[in-house]
């Protein structure tokens, strides 16, 4: 199986059980060892009072694009760490796009940038994860 096979089937296991990502209408745009994108439009109960995107939507959109990126080796992985800065809003009917690349990976540690930005490309929101590696798979690679 090539990294980038294990990435698809891994990813595919944990699309079929995230029903929060799902929820939120999220879209699996891409996927690859350590890297993933996402989208999501920012629908009208997304916004706060101020009638921009609710940050803990961004949030929620970042954090999937790097729990997609740091669980694409097949091992389970949660984050250990996070954090987001917000830069500008994202608007209603805005789709959002967050891009998640692995920065560094030691042992069962890593580290993932996520980068979320509007439909015009600017930045909306820059996220860092620090992810740790648990116990089990995602499907079992001996099985075929």
């Amino acid at each position: 199986m090539t990294p980038q096979q294990r990435a698809e089937r891994a990813s595919a296991v944990m699309w079929a059980g995230d029903r929060a990502s799902q929820a939120a209408g999220m879209t699996l745009i891409a996927i690859g060892p350590g890297t993933a994108t996402i989208t999501m439009v920012i629908r009208p109960d997304m916004t706060n009072g101020h009638g921009t995107a609710h940050g803990g939507y961004l949030f929620t959109l970042a954090d999937s694009a790097f729990a997609f990126a740091c669980n694409s080796y097949n091992h389970n992985v949660v984050a250990q760490h996070t954090s987001m800065t917000y830069l500008s809003p994202g608007r209603e009917g805005e789709a959002m796009t967050a891009t998640a690349t692995e920065v560094a990976l030691a042992g069962r540690s890593g580290i993932y940038d996520v980068a979320v930005t509007g439909e015009d490309g600017r930045m909306v929101a820059q996220f860092r994860g620090h992810s740790r590696q648990i116990s089990g798979q995602h499907f079992d690679e001996e099985a075929g």
